[in-house]
């Protein structure tokens, strides 16, 4: 299982492996010359300071004897001449490749993390409604901020760490092994103490962060609900309220970050601290062979070096696999997403709707939420250029009847039918490209008017979306504008009325010019007065299409084609305005009851 979850980690390197491949290489370069640099303190301490022989206690290769025989016939003075260039070349190129193999790994993780943001979204637009119906839209947007910033981490500085540190590690045991074996035995007990606490630690860490990151959703939850809603926030001067609840949430995420930071940092000083006693052991055990005289001072510096250099890349390690378990938690919680199946798919072979000859029917369709059935046994046909007008008390399935046709969900049974097609049948893109929406909640983009109206056709021109918003009566106030058609209007149209809003939308769905028209209710939240000027503005929309209106105010639908009563997600009532009053049913009360509020 453990083996799985790092698979999944690092299956978005696969990629990048040729670029990931040049930076190991600089990795191992850069790693023996640190070797190489801590060998020349060898002939540093032995032949340049002290004048001596290097005394080396094990029996070496043959090439390597011949080797050191060769420095111990130079002088002092030869050697220290030899060696100065030597080292400069050493340090030019340790520093080129230490940038390399920075760089190299940086690049690497950035570009992973780029994918991981662009697969995580494309998902999340594939994803249906059902998904996002159960998810708190801050809980996403942390998994594409904060859980992929926390992946960043562990692949653009742990990844790094992890590969360099462990060949340091390598090379400056594998140099000392070479010089004394004996050192291996102190390897093989010190090595050990260090990795346990590393690997323990590590376990409780994931599960910290994985608490951890859910908290942090949590604060994007209340902060996108609390900043959305600052106008309610501020009516019910609920600002105090909203603070208290924002404190306990943010309290309880400084105490889990505490805690994994307890824990990481405990590492450092604890691995530090093996390390340090392992040094002053090795400097007893071996000072006693240099004064035996069975090595030199310079191969104990050498040996001495090794054991401490060992220490920063070990209290590295112990931070890395802090970042690798935060990482696999963050790594879940982005799975969670990407293993998700949308329930709505486009059906292998479907085909492409190109235009729309009869008409609309819905065939003994039902549909649930879970175990609760919102329609019923709903059998209704409209033909092509009619107006059907959808009316029933709060609850009863209006705006689910308009999110079958656009395929936001299926039925759980029967058919929606376009020209005898079932629309199961036909491409997403096509189908949801002939149905224009407007709705009672407007939604709009923190963009320019421009943008927006041509939101869905990128390739219109100026001329066309400046007729589009003449005919939906916008052009005057958007012209009365600082900037006209090129003004932002903000976070979700925050510098536009409500009126001002929805003549935006309606621009936008007449410029796309749908032959099927869905009106959720989209002047219900209006005054007079821009209700009357939104109304003109849906008259000129719902010309020549086939219309689909959940009606609030009964007065805009007296000329409907057909009007349907829902109620509890059944159609229990069906015909014109004058039929459905006659019938003397729940439409009449409607009526009456709106009538009589009004005077």
């Amino acid at each position: 299982m453990f083996s799985k979850e790092y698979r999944r980690l690092f299956v978005f390197l696969k990629p990048h492996a040729g670029l990931f491949g040049l930076a190991v290489a600089a990795m191992v370069v850069s790693a023996v010359f640190d070797g190489i640099s801590l060998g020349m303190l060898v002939p540093l301490a032995d032949k340049v300071m002290a004048n001596k022989e290097i005394i080396l206690p094990a029996k070496l290769p043959p090439y390597f004897e011949h080797f050191i025989a060769s420095i111990n016939k130079l002088s002092a003075s030869e050697l220290l001449s030899i060696m100065l260039p030597v080292v400069f070349v050493l340090l030019v190129l340790k520093a080129v490749f230490g940038f390399l193999q920075s760089y190299l790994m940086t690049d690497v993780g950035q570009k992973i993390i780029m994918d991981i943001r662009r697969i995580l979204y494309a998902k999340l637009q594939v994803l249906s409604l059902d998904y996002y119906s159960s998810k708190r839209s801050g809980e996403l947007i942390s998994r594409i901020t904060n859980d992929v910033k926390v992946v960043e981490n562990a692949l653009s500085y742990g990844l790094y760490d992890l590969l360099y540190q462990s060949m340091q590690v390598v090379v400056y045991v594998a140099l000392a092994f070479f010089v004394y074996w004996k050192f291996a035995f102190l390897s093989f007990v010190v090595i050990p103490l260090i990795v346990f606490p590393i690997v323990n630690v590590g376990k409780k860490l994931r599960k910290i962060s994985t608490r951890s990151q859910e908290k942090m959703a949590d604060i994007n939850s209340l902060l996108i609900e609390t900043i959305g809603g600052v106008r309610i926030v501020k009516a019910f001067s609920m600002e105090d309220y909203e603070m208290v609840r924002f404190n306990r949430q943010n309290r309880d995420y400084y105490k889990l970050t505490m805690k994994s930071a307890k824990r990481t940092l405990i590492l450092g000083p604890g691995t530090e601290l093996i390390g340090s006693f392992a040094g002053l052991f090795i400097f007893y055990w071996v000072g006693q062979e240099v004064i035996k005289g069975s090595l030199s001072f310079g191969v104990f510096a050498l040996l001495m070096g090794a054991i401490l250099s060992t220490i920063r890349p070990f209290k590295k390690l112990s931070q890395v696999n802090s970042l690798q378990q935060q990482a696999l938690a963050a790594n879940a919680r982005i799975y969670e997403v990407l293993d998700t199946e949308p329930l709505i798919k486009e059906k292998e072979g479907a085909q492409e709707l190109i235009t729309i000859k009869k008409g609309i029917e819905f065939e003994k369709v039902w549909f649930s939420y879970g175990d609760r059935d919102i329609l019923k046994n709903i059998n209704i046909r409209v033909n092509l250029g009619e107006v059907l007008a959808i009316v029933g008390p709060s609850g009863s399935g209006k705006s689910t009847f308009l999110d079958l046709l656009l395929r936001f969900y299926d039925p759980k049974s029967g058919r929606v039918l376009l020209d005898g097609i079932d629309i199961r049948e036909l491409t997403i893109s096509s189908l949801r490209g002939k149905i224009g929406i407007v709705t009672q909640e407007t939604i709009l983009f923190n963009d320019t008017v421009r943008a927006n109206i041509a939101y869905g056709n990128a390739n219109v021109g100026q001329p066309e979306i400046e007729a589009a918003a003449k005919s939906a009566f916008a052009h005057d106030f958007i012209m009365e504008m600082p900037q006209g058609y090129d003004a932002v209007i903000g976070d979700r149209g925050f510098k536009l009325s409500g009126g001002e809003k929805q003549r935006i939308a309606i621009a936008r769905a007449i410029l796309k010019n749908p032959p099927v028209l869905l009106l959720d209710e989209a002047t219900s939240q209006l005054d007079s007065h821009a209700e009357k000027i939104v109304q003109e503005a849906v008259d000129v929309l719902m010309k020549n299409r086939t219309v689909f209106i959940v009606a609030h105010r009964m007065s805009t639908i007296k000329e409907a084609s057909k009007i349907i009563i829902l109620s509890d997600g059944e159609i229990t009532e069906c015909g014109r305005h004058d039929e459905l009053l006659a019938k003397n049913g729940l439409y009449r009360h409607l009526y009456e009851l709106q009538n009589s509020q009004k005077s």
